[in-house]
């Protein structure tokens, strides 16, 4: 017997292509339609501040998470440059580009997240760039071939990138950032030191303790005042100031929102037929005991995944240890867990900080709340294991945790 229901996906984002991957995979038959406000299939992206912004080309083509043809040979709807402008749960409708309506069985919302931006004179000036989807990618490259003073405003992840991609086509690079340090928030002192360091080697200025006052230049970006009074030339000024979760669709349905859309373990919002996954997810986490919205790639990769199983009514608990990762220069990162900042009381260090072949493990009275290896590989399942032991109050010996000559897989022994 046919399958006579539909599911809509909202966001043809990486969750959302996963999720219907999976329901395919599945053996879902009825219809699947995944709707997108950008022009371009699908994608992820690492790709778009790492590698293709470092000026690989085959990186761009590798980043669309399926090929073109895949979405019609698996009866996928792929309907690209499309708005959803409203939600009916009652009604189980939503409506699209404001016109037409497209009932739904299952609706899963994947619309992400967009950048913050930068209200100070001069924002609008050619120049002023965003990075965020792939169409700003491919602008910032060309730009970057050609430019000679790049500014990159907020040391976070996507700002350092940009400016190792910066500095590896010969840009000059200054950094600026209203905290003491990069990542000091994420990362706390001990560690954000190394990635102060790290890009002070790869020729990077940086400017802590201010902000942007204004971009200046009749028309084109020339120079970047700061609200200390200093002013930079720029051909470019990246902003990477933080991202905000696209709610806007969930709030006009009336789903519960606070700072995300709040779903259970299982993926599932307020509304029993309307799941969400990805950026714009705050979730109720399993056994970090606590709601967390992850901004990162295995996120949207894994959240898609599972919600394409809870769609179909399998028994989903989405737990997974928050996981990122990050290439700049020749550093390469992983950081699995969650260790907010005040959260922990100290980080251990195993291996050799000053060569930048290391693991740092934040730690809470002996039990390991998260851990990055830099330069280390094949140690990410390890790691993830002690910090599901740590929140599940297991501590270990720190001096054998600081030890490389322990293997990481001993220590719960």
């Amino acid at each position: 017997m046919a399958d006579e229901r539909t599911f809509v996906i909202v966001g043809a984002s990486l969750a959302g292509a996963k999720a219907a991957e999976t329901l395919r995979a599945e053996g879902f038959t009825g219809a699947v339609l995944l709707i997108g406000e950008e022009t371009e299939r699908p994608y992820e992206r690492p790709p778009l501040s790492k590698a293709y912004l470092q000026g690989s080309e085959e990186a761009r083509e590798k980043a669309f998470v399926h090929p073109a043809s895949w979405y019609d040979e698996n009866n996928v709807d792929l309907r690209l440059a499309t708005r959803v402008t409203h939600l009916d749960p009652v009604a189980h409708t939503v409506t699209l580009d404001g016109v037409d309506p497209v009932r739904y069985d299952k609706l899963l919302l994947t619309t992400g997240s967009r950048v913050r931006t930068l209200p100070v004179p001069g924002a609008e000036l050619t120049g002023v760039r965003y990075l965020r989807t792939v169409d700003e990618s491919d602008a910032l490259l060309a730009h970057l071939r050609i430019a000679s003073n790049v500014v990159v405003v907020g040391a976070g992840w996507i700002g350092l990138e940009t400016a190792a991609a910066a500095r590896k086509h010969g840009a000059t690079v200054t950094v600026v950032e209203q905290a003491s340090l990069p990542l000091q928030r994420v990362l706390g002192d001990e560690v954000a030191t190394v990635f102060a360091d790290l890009h002070r080697a790869n020729g990077v200025d940086f400017r802590f303790g201010t902000s942007v006052s204004s971009f200046d230049g009749d028309g084109t970006l020339s120079s970047v005042t700061l609200t200390d009074g200093t002013v930079l030339p720029a051909d470019i000024a990246i902003v990477g100031v933080g991202i905000q979760p696209n709610t806007e669709l969930a709030v006009d349905g009336g789903l519960e929102v606070d700072n995300g859309i709040l779903v259970d373990a299982g993926l599932r919002t307020s509304d029993p037929d309307i799941y969400a996954a990805g950026d714009v997810v705050n979730l109720e986490h399993p056994w970090l005991g606590r709601r967390i919205r992850v901004e990162h790639w295995a996120n949207a990769l894994n959240g898609g995944k599972a919600a394409g199983k809870a769609l179909l009514g399998e028994p989903v608990v989405f737990d997974r240890v928050p996981y990122f990762f990050s290439d700049q220069y020749d550093l390469g990162m992983e950081y699995s867990g969650f260790a907010e900042p005040g959260g922990y009381d100290r980080v251990v260090f195993r291996g050799d900080v000053a060569a930048r072949e290391f693991i740092a493990f934040w730690v809470k009275d002996g039990r390991v709340l998260a851990g990055m290896n830099a330069n280390v590989w094949d140690v990410t399942d390890d790691i993830q294991q002690l910090v599901r032991a740590g929140y599940a109050g297991r501590p270990v010996d720190l001096a054998r945790l600081a030890d490389p000559d322990v293997p990481l897989g001993d220590l719960l022994g």
